[in-house]
């Protein structure tokens, strides 16, 4: 008798059976008053998926490369500046996200303290503090609203589980 096996969603890293998601960071640099962000805002590319969106620093771990040191690589890259106190404050799993949909697993990280001057941002976008009480107000993903607060909170780290149907959020459920 064959052995029949069911098609499967492909996303991520693949290795026969076995689907991975991608792994990314996401870091946001507090300033040193604490009230505002570092965010960058993706208004260069028009075709980009992100285009008009804030969003923290951070990107794709590398082959090889641990979360961590992907965090201050891409801290780096992306602003110039060196962050010295880095705090995983949780992760958050985006399934089936985008077109083709990809399953993206991130590392939100906080950093409360942080070395140099931003260069002001990259081929992606512009980099700017935006005040705390003012980030409800600023476009970003509609479900980014949801996890964010989290972020800046004392409480313990959160694990959430988003997935999407193309760039539209089905659901949102996470622990601590």
């Amino acid at each position: 008798m064959a052995l029949t096996i069911p098609p499967i969603r492909m996303c991520g890293w693949q290795t026969g059976l076995v689907v991975a998601p991608i792994l990314q960071t996401g870091v946001f640099i507090r300033s040193a008053d604490g009230g505002s962000v570092l965010l960058l805002h993706r208004d260069k590319d028009t075709a980009d998926p992100h285009h008009g969106k804030y969003l923290s620093l951070g990107g794709h771990v590398e082959p090889g490369e641990d979360v961590l040191t992907c965090a201050r690589r891409e801290v780096f890259e992306e602003s110039g500046l060196v962050v010295t106190d880095l705090v995983l404050r949780g992760t958050v799993l985006w399934s089936g996200f985008g077109v083709p949909a990809e399953d993206v697993l991130c590392f939100m990280f906080r950093a409360d303290a942080y070395a140099g001057e931003h260069h002001g941002g990259n081929e992606e976008g512009t980099l700017e503090w935006v005040p705390l009480d003012e980030l409800d107000a600023r476009p970003m993903w509609e479900s980014d609203h949801l996890w964010l607060p989290m972020i800046f909170d004392e409480e313990p780290p959160f694990h959430g589980v988003m997935p999407y149907a193309g760039y539209e959020m089905v659901s949102w459920t996470f622990s601590r």
